[in-house]
């Protein structure tokens, strides 16, 4: 049936026309926006997740520049103990050529005091942007290092803390705690050194000193690269025989340590007494033992070192190995830091271009595949055109069968 009113042929064409234009107006914005999830209305769900992610890749963009300050914090500060470890090495040069008679300690002397006040140049300038890792100021520095993101959508942020180490050299007040009680010790005062060659033994006392010990006095001891370690607390202070409580408790820490073939025992009949000994073929060992008092920087002892006479420059030479000691342990500290920073700082450039990558894979447009589909939609809104164009004219027929 023919109908004048109402033209259903061109009802279909103009619907087909509308759907063709409305999918080529949305494959003209994703070519010129380079997205196919440009806004909420497009897919609201997809929309919403890639927002999510964008929020997070511009967190570690700030987590990179955080990790980047805190690499050169702690590279400043490793660089300050790998110098102060060198200027230690060359002031041991100095100290061990004091052992000699036939020598102007004077001079020495003169060249040791150099160095001592170069390393405190370079602790008192190992700075960055007003932090000092290593002048005793601060404790530690927490570096932010990332963003975490559970399963309920909750963040949380992760830091790397970094312990700061005392290489400041004031405060020292010596005590005399350490008395040799075997041949193969040399030194006494605030620091000793027992050498112990395959299979020998020997023994170290931890005596009451000449100054009452306070709470935060410390006595460490290391052997090979290891340290053992023990404070004083008030109560051990106020305890009536201080030094067998350090002798017990750096027993303790060593035994703790678990040194092949080291043993370690103490004799409550001989007061603050600790003897070493090492199983038959075992590798030498040297143990240093050094005082360290509450108030001093932890290279504090620095400013006791002397060469000008015969016993002082005996007493430094053994003062000198516990002070470089401490200085090893600094950089190896902040090197074991710096490389976790590093190590942190390209996992989150990689994290940030695989987030980067997952939201592109989820909005944007695939150029190839909009192009094609813009031919096809250009012709089909040809061809949609010219089928309204015939239908619109349908009606004229009916024309005809009135003349």
């Amino acid at each position: 049936m023919s109908s004048i009113l109402t033209n259903n042929s061109a009802m279909v064409a103009l619907q087909t026309l509308k759907s063709v234009n409305a999918n080529l107006s949305d494959t003209q914005t994703q070519i010129s926006t380079g997205k196919r999830v440009a806004s909420s209305a497009d897919n609201s769900a997809i929309w919403a997740i890639s927002k999510v992610m964008e929020s997070d890749v511009q967190g570690f963009k700030s987590i990179s520049e955080s990790l980047s300050l805190g690499k050169s914090t702690v590279a400043v500060a490793r660089n300050a103990s790998e110098t102060v470890t060198d200027l230690l090495t060359q002031m041991k040069g100095k100290i061990v050529a004091a052992q000699e008679d036939n020598v102007d300690r004077g001079k020495l002397n003169t060249d040791v005091t150099a160095l001592k006040d170069q390393i405190a140049s370079v602790v008192g300038a190992a700075q960055f942007n007003g932090l000092n890792l290593v002048d005793g100021t601060a404790a530690s520095a927490d570096i932010l290092s990332s963003l975490d993101r559970d399963n309920t959508g909750a963040v949380t942020s992760s830091s790397i803390t970094v312990t700061a180490q005392d290489l400041s050299t004031g405060g020292y007040v010596a005590n005399d705690v350490f008395a040799t009680t075997d041949g193969t010790a040399s030194g006494d005062g605030d620091a000793v050194v027992l050498a112990l060659n395959g299979g020998a033994s020997g023994a170290i006392t931890i005596a009451d000193g000449t100054n009452p010990w306070a709470a935060g006095d410390s006595v460490s001891f290391s052997i090979g690269d290891q340290t053992a370690s023990y404070t004083l607390t008030a109560a051990d202070a106020a305890a009536g025989t201080p030094a067998d409580i350090i002798a017990v408790g750096l027993k303790n820490s060593i035994d703790s340590m678990g040194i092949t073939g080291l043993t370690v025992d103490y004799d409550s009949g001989t007061p603050g007494e600790l003897s070493f000994s090492t199983a038959g073929g075992t590798d030498d060992l040297t143990i240093t033992g050094q005082y360290k008092n509450a108030g001093s920087g932890g290279l504090g002892a620095l400013s006791s070192i002397d060469v000008s006479s015969a016993s002082n420059a005996a007493t430094a030479l053994t003062a000198i190995e516990g002070l470089i000691d401490v200085a090893i342990d600094a950089s190896a500290a902040f090197g074991s830091a710096e490389g976790r920073i590093t190590t942190q700082a390209d996992f989150v450039s990689k994290l940030s271009d695989s987030l980067k990558s997952g939201i592109g894979s989820m909005v944007d447009a695939d150029m190839e595949e909009a192009s094609a589909r813009l031919q096809a939609l250009q012709t089909q809104q040809q061809l949609a055109t010219q089928s309204l164009s015939i239908a619109n004219q349908a009606p004229q027929s009916i024309l005809s069968l009135f003349r």
